[in-house]
């Protein structure tokens, strides 16, 4: 079937061209069933996923090794001190945010398929020469050039998971992704156990999980080359021929698993094609960019402000730093549990109503984690924090993805994200600041504060999502 370009038709609102081979190719993905071929597609992304949150949360288990190793000191004598764990982290979360507020038209400009690889191939190769490094500024540097990539590899994955898969899989596709990136929790806190107390062969254990992660760069040509482009942003970019190319192969084989023909695509929703950085502030993106922004500087400080810290404020409360670990490995056993809950209700319940409640979760178990003593309550806490984090984690993903049009959904996505990132940056000495004058008490009542936010934002101001068609929602 030959699809063709409509003419350009002036929509006042969003000043920008109808695109109607657009809507056709949405459509026939949007009525595809859920099959080997689709899951398999999302099972590769999610292994790319993996290798994204194993070097992102390697930060918080390696940061003892560095400490062990005398580059880095646990607090520093100023608040935006350089020789600490904080600077560490805010180096990080630098690159993060530069790599998302900048680098986001990456992918809506040059593809999906290609900015994933080429992202996870920059990361990789940064790492390995951090961990080289025997100075606070060489590791800090290298791990500010590792973030540019890590940035842009997350606003990447998102996307193109979203538009890869129909309308009532998203929450699910979107929920196994993550079930995928997150198993990485684990075992980058085990390996942290087994290796940063030590030096085998005479090499700092921290240095050891950071060339471990660098492997995910021996399997990125393998997954190039087993997917395809997203065929909403070919269609989205006038390529029709190519994005018909993609949806026949995909159809053909959802057709060979299901064992009968498909049956007609539903009626073509309009496609708006947006192309400049000024149209996310339309009505009715700027309500959303607004809230998004809100959402992404708040939720940062619940998330990070545990996931980095928790090995921290566990040695803070008098645990060795052995001991902390191993409290740490057993908590991180729980991050793929979260998203592997997704599977089942992220598609039934409305994502923001998730998110919400999630975060009210989060604020109840880290007060009461910062009273706890025994192993049993830390632990037992430490898994309710993270199920909930994770939880949080792969709704929003999804939910962002969903308020911005495929045209500018990168770059959009990519700009309210950034705010995560530089919460991050200046987070990661206010915890710090907090830890060391308030304790570790100090510090969950800032998480809190800033997740009572996030209820407020989100349960206010967003829209509804699931089970939409995106261009539905674009509108």
């Amino acid at each position: 079937m030959t699809l063709t370009v409509a003419q350009a038709v002036p929509i006042a609102a969003a000043e920008a061209p109808v695109v109607a081979g657009a809507g056709t190719i949405s459509a026939r993905l949007d009525r595809l069933p859920a099959t080997r071929t689709v899951w398999r597609l999302v099972m590769l992304l999610g292994l790319g996923f993996f290798f994204e949150l194993y070097d992102l949360l390697f930060t918080g288990v390696v940061a003892p090794g560095l400490v062990k190793s005398g580059i880095l000191t646990p607090t520093t004598h100023g608040l935006f001190g350089t020789t600490g764990v904080a600077s560490f982290v805010a180096a990080l979360f630098s690159g993060l945010f530069l790599g998302t507020i900048a680098c986001g038209f990456l992918s809506d400009r040059f593809g999906r398929r290609s900015i994933f690889t080429w992202s996870l191939l920059w990361y990789c190769a940064a790492n390995g020469v951090m961990a080289f490094q025997d100075t606070a500024f060489g590791v800090n540097l290298w791990r500010f050039i590792a973030g540019l990539g890590i940035g842009v590899e997350i606003v990447t994955i998102g996307t193109y998971v979203s538009e890869l898969v129909p309308k009532h899989l998203r929450g699910r596709a979107n929920a196994l992704c993550q079930a995928f990136g997150f198993s990485a929790v684990p075992v980058v806190a085990y390996l942290a156990y087994l290796l940063v107390p030590h030096a085998p062969l005479g090499l700092d254990g921290w240095r050891w999980v950071v060339l471990i992660g660098c492997i995910g760069a021996v399997f990125v040509w393998w997954l190039r080359r087993e997917l395809p482009e997203s065929p909403r942003w070919l269609a989205m970019k006038g390529r029709l021929d190519e994005a018909d190319r993609v949806m026949t192969g995909l159809e053909r084989a959802v057709e060979r698993d299901i064992g009968r023909p498909l049956p007609p695509p539903g009626p073509a929703e309009t496609v708006v094609h947006h192309t400049r950085f000024a149209e996310m502030w339309a009505p009715p993106y700027g309500r959303r960019a607004v809230m998004m922004i809100l959402f992404n500087i708040f939720q940062t400080i619940g998330y990070y402000g545990f996931a980095n810290w928790v090995p921290t404020l566990l040695i803070k409360q008098g645990i060795t730093v052995t001991t902390s670990l191993g409290y740490t490995t057993l908590i991180a056993l729980a991050a793929p549990v979260g998203p592997l809950i997704g599977l089942l209700i992220a598609d039934r319940f409305e994502r923001k109503h998730v998110i919400v409640a999630m975060a009210g979760v989060n604020i109840v178990c880290g007060l009461l984690f910062s009273q706890a003593s025994s192993a049993v309550a830390i632990v037992s806490l430490g898994v309710m924090l993270t199920l909930a984090g994770n939880i949080i984690s792969y709704s929003y993903h999804t939910y962002q993805q969903e308020l911005f049009p495929t045209g500018i959904r990168t770059r959009a996505v990519g700009f309210v994200y950034s705010w995560s990132r530089f919460s991050a940056i200046v987070n990661a000495f206010l915890i710090a600041f907090m830890l060391e004058h308030f304790g570790v008490t100090g510090v969950f009542v800032f998480i809190a504060g800033a997740m009572s936010v996030v209820m407020l934002t989100i349960g206010l101001m967003g829209p509804r999502t699931t089970g939409l068609e995106l261009e539905k929602i674009s509108h």
